[in-house]
């Protein structure tokens, strides 16, 4: 027998573990993680680098534990100032938002600290929402709404932190707020901008005749885009408004006929809750051509590649393969599809909105 041939102990030991914990995907990507462990040992890699690691794998696994039991439900990120006070406007709309949202069946998460965070808890009520505090020395405490919670995940980094909303939100909404707001705006904006994470409302708000958000656009206008750094459909990533109504709507909306996508290979599989009509596609072909880098549009079922996601398998699709830059670009072909003409599903759609 060559050495090519010959078992790696190391790797014959992996698998033995895994396989009495998962198969398939899951067993190949826990593996994967296995190894990666025994790389960093092999690295002899510092006490410093090993305890980031360690803490950060324990603090996404957890997360990931708490958000499985509610993974069927789309939740609402809102971020915003955590030194806002109760009588202030903005606090009163983000408590009324948070009220109004969850009455439409979705889940809300915050940062689980004061201020607007608090706010809008204590609309959304413990039941219904998510905490992702992050431990700081000073201000960032859980807020009496979500303290005490199951629900309520403390972090030591910001990164783990960021990874969790950005993987769990279907949408996300802004009030004023400071360094750690507009970061956080601005982290999930290049995140969609590069195609790094899928499309969802970005929502600014602000308090009725409040100019913080407008202020904060002239300085895209007049400044960013202006020197070339972004480019015009960049806005159309994000919606600033100071009411309630058209807030909710917009996440509603955004998901009437849209359900999610994901990329396999260089295409775009688009899931639907209701297939389009023969009409509605050829009119998305025509509005969206300069869209397309090759084929058309098209309307059919699950492909192949997108059998590990069962959930989703009896949506309708829409695949196609589009110029990967501009994503604001693909934010108005969501829109065009939410406004096409649909065809009624052949069977009740049970998933949640």
């Amino acid at each position: 027998m060559t050495s090519k041939e010959t078992p790696d102990p190391k790797e014959e030991a992996l698998k033995k573990i895994v396989n009495g914990m998962a198969s398939g995907r899951s067993a190949h990507f826990l593996t994967d993680i296995m190894e990666t462990v025994v790389r960093l040992g092999e690295d002899h890699a510092s006490v410093s680098d090993l305890k980031l690691i360690s803490r950060s794998i324990r603090e996404m696994r957890y997360a990931a534990s708490v958000f499985q039991k509610y993974s069927g439900i789309r939740k609402v990120a809102v971020f915003g100032s955590a030194r806002t006070r109760a009588e202030e406007p903005d606090f009163q709309l983000a408590r009324e938002f948070a009220r109004r949202i969850v009455a439409e069946n979705f889940m809300l998460i915050t940062g689980g600290g004061d201020g607007i965070m608090g706010a809008a808890q204590q609309g959304a009520g413990a039941e219904k929402s998510f905490g992702l505090n992050i431990r700081l020395p000073f201000e960032q405490s859980a807020n009496p709404v979500i303290s005490g919670d199951p629900k309520l995940i403390n972090f030591n980094y910001f990164f783990a932190r960021k990874l969790s909303f950005v993987k769990e939100t279907s949408a996300f909404v802004l009030f004023p707020g400071g360094f750690g707001t507009l970061d956080e705006g601005f982290e999930v904006l290049t995140l969609l901008q590069t195609g790094k994470t899928s499309i969802v409302p970005i929502i600014l708000m602000d308090r009725p005749n409040g100019f913080y958000w407008e202020t904060w656009r002239r300085f895209l206008d007049n400044d960013i885009l202006e020197l070339g750094l972004i480019s015009r459909s960049d806005f159309h990533l994000f919606t600033i408004t100071h009411d309630v109504d058209r807030a909710v709507n917009e996440i509603k909306h955004f998901y009437k006929v849209f359900h999610s996508y994901r990329w396999v290979r260089d295409e775009m599989v688009i899931r639907l809750n209701n297939r389009l009509t023969p009409a509605a596609l050829e009119n998305l072909n025509q509005q969206f051509d300069h869209l397309i880098a090759m084929g058309h549009i098209i309307q059919r079922e699950a492909l192949p590649e997108e059998g590990d996601d069962e959930s989703v398998a009896h949506l309708p699709r829409l695949v196609l393969s589009p110029h990967k830059r501009e994503f604001g670009m693909l934010r108005l072909l969501i829109n065009a599809i939410n406004d096409s003409a649909v065809l009624e599903p052949e069977e009740p759609n049970n998933l949640a909105d």
